[in-house]
């Protein structure tokens, strides 16, 4: 079993009871193989709790997130002659076309694709699934 990868962030938004300033602790976590998104919500004026699990990550949580983490790069540490199999699975975990898969594909080679943390890990374990050596980096 893989090891989890995860990163959290904390923020705050309206208590849906009491309208009062509610504490959020979100994490993105890599999880048997799938991103995952979970948050737990806390009010200190009202009470008021809530979990939610297994969702997306949203895109103003992903910016904070890569904002006070960092981005983390995938890199391929040994190019292979023929860039097929990267391309095969930048296409099925990104969901991308040719095209887009090719320009992600030259932002791997380059060393500049990056994203959080258990983004770039779930691509890392995807190519090392594939037969290719790859790591994540972070500066």
């Amino acid at each position: 079993m893989e090891q989890t990868i995860c990163e959290s962030v904390r923020y705050s938004a309206r208590c849906p009871d009491c309208g009062a300033k509610l504490e959020c602790c979100g994490v993105q976590a890599l999880v048997d193989g799938r991103l995952r998104w979970d948050v737990e919500s806390a009010c200190s004026d009202c009470g008021f709790t809530a979990a939610a699990c297994g969702a997306d990550l949203p895109t103003e949580r992903r910016e904070q997130m890569l904002a006070e983490r960092g981005p983390a790069t995938l890199q391929v540490l040994s190019p292979p002659a023929s860039s097929v199999v990267i391309m095969r699975v930048l296409r099925a975990e990104l969901g991308l076309d040719l095209v887009n898969a090719k320009a992600v594909l030259h932002r791997v080679l380059s060393g500049d694709h990056s994203g959080t943390l258990p983004e770039m890990e779930l691509l890392v374990r995807k190519l090392r699934a594939s037969g290719i050596d790859a790591a994540t980096t972070r500066s």
